[in-house]
């Protein structure tokens, strides 16, 4: 009996498959790490081929967990946003690296584009800013410097997707060419809105010099996406849902209704907020974008993203050896009765919303002989929740407050970090006991195209879970955050 939905998450650091039964209790999971590399200051690459290889890899490994193929219903895709791909129609090859989403190689092109008076009118068409963080300006870059690479492109025999479509493209034996509505709208080529107020936009297209025949279809989040080769799994399965991973998050948490929040801290951390209908205007360099679109439900949302969150623990434990485990880094800081004057700007790639300085570095302030190991952890740790608080302030500009925050993602198990989010952000902070909810929204949309739940019973639902009040002093609060904004000055 096939009542199973299979996941792939495929994130930045890591691919993920996970099965779940009809309630959304976990049956089976996989994961095999994907390496990156950094050739070149500020250059970020994967090898779509090891993608795919470790994606094939830990979707048989569940399967076989899971009782063989005939078990699995549909296949529901999550994805890391923006990283993008270019490959041969007739071979599935990329022709180049990955560029992933933390890659700022663009940043000369973006700027040019920006001095030449262009962004106001990117971001009224796409919601978007010029940053090297989206996909539109990274087709541009493989295809001015791998060799041929626009004449084949003109010529129709490439293809461009981000993650999900190059999955799509490889686990339909080729068949599929498609990507859905969040992933569309992180591209700087889509115009922003629900239905067909929004679509590629050829504004844009020719703005960045991006051949048309590059783009795959675009579909709603949960859709037919078309049947997995058989060579791959034994047999035929549905592929019934797409989604950016966080989008899927904001589905995963059941914030499907205006005004609810989520943020996911994990490489990155993106706060995302449902505006339903409403098309997003920021005045304070936030992103409008799709949040989903579902049988019977669509909404767009607003959203910042910090480019730099569990990256932060990942250096202090294997780059600096500061910590054995990130599990340490908690103990570390709750050692401390404060964090001693230091401060951790993490800007190895630049600052994401609200600042967009792609130019800026990392810098640690505040120094004396008094610190210690445990001070840059805790520093880290804090540099998450102060940068937290800054795009919820732009959020609340915005005129889209947020009341509360649901959390979710590899950093929030860290006790100490989720009570010093709620003490600086001075809201609570909800954390569900089961934290894939990147998976989970996946699995849920598919559920839905599968007809076995609807998206008011999805919102609905009782999450069990952990709150964390606020419990600082308003003068400790300002006093943290004065100093976390001098050194963030020092970074701009």
């Amino acid at each position: 009996m096939a009542d199973f939905i299979l996941v792939i998450d495929e994130g930045t650091t890591s691919t993920r498959a996970i099965v779940y039964d009809r309630n959304f209790q976990e049956v089976a999971l996989a994961q095999e790490e994907v390496a990156l590399q950094y050739p070149a200051d500020g250059w970020v690459e994967q090898k779509g081929e090891e993608i795919w290889s470790r994606t094939l890899s830990v979707c048989r490994t569940v399967i076989a967990k899971a009782g063989g193929a005939d078990r699995i219903a549909a296949i529901g895709i999550t994805n890391q946003r923006e990283t993008t791909l270019i490959w041969e129609r007739t071979t599935g090859k990329p022709i180049a690296p990955a560029i992933v989403w933390q890659d700022r190689r663009t940043a000369a092109a973006c700027d040019a584009l920006k001095a030449g008076g262009h962004e106001a009118a990117v971001q009224d068409e796409t919601g978007l800013l010029l940053d090297p963080y989206f996909s539109g300006t990274k087709i541009g870059w493989i295809l001015n410097n791998v060799p041929g690479a626009r004449a084949r492109a003109e010529a129709g025999e490439l293809a461009f997707g981000t993650v999900d479509g190059f999955l799509l493209w490889n686990l339909t034996g080729g068949k599929v060419h498609a990507t859905d509505v969040t992933n569309a709208s992180r591209t700087l080529l889509y115009r922003l809105g629900l239905g067909s107020a929004g679509g590629w936009s050829a504004g844009m297209a020719k703005m960045l010099n991006v051949p048309a025949s590059l783009l795959p279809s675009v579909k709603h989040s949960a859709a037919d996406y078309g049947v997995t080769d058989p060579a791959l799994f034994g047999r035929a399965i549905p592929v019934c849902s797409i989604l950016g991973d966080q989008q899927s998050a904001l589905v995963g948490q059941g914030c499907l209704a205006p005004g609810q929040a989520k943020v996911t801290f994990g490489t990155g951390a993106f706060l995302v907020a449902n505006t339903g209908e409403v098309r997003p205007a920021s005045q304070n360099r936030l992103l409008g974008t799709i949040g989903y679109a579902l049988p019977g439900a669509a909404a767009m949302a607003l959203e910042g993203s910090i480019f730099n969150a569990g990256t932060v623990i990942k250096w202090l434990r294997d780059d600096l050896g500061l910590i054995q485990s990130a599990e340490q880094s908690a103990a570390a800081a709750a050692g401390l009765p404060d964090n001693g004057g230091v401060y951790m700007v993490p800007a190895f790639t630049g600052l994401g919303a609200p600042h967009w300085n792609a130019e800026a570095r990392g810098l640690i302030a505040g120094l004396t002989r008094a610190a210690t190991a445990a001070h840059l952890v805790r520093a880290g740790l804090e540099s998450v929740a102060y940068q937290t608080h800054d795009l919820l302030a732009a959020f609340a500009g915005d005129g889209a407050p947020i009341a509360e925050l649901r959390v979710d993602g590899g950093m929030v198990g860290n006790d100490w970090l989720m009570q010093f989010l709620a003490d600086i952000c001075a809201l609570p902070v909800l954390r569900p006991d089961y934290r894939e909810m990147t998976a989970l929204g996946a699995a849920a949309a598919a559920a839905m195209q599968l007809g076995w739940i609807d998206a008011a019973g999805w919102a609905a639902r009782a999450v069990p879970g952990k709150r964390f009040e606020p419990a600082m002093a308003a003068e400790k609060r300002a006093s943290l955050l004065e100093g976390w904004h001098a050194a963030l000055a020092r970074a701009l």
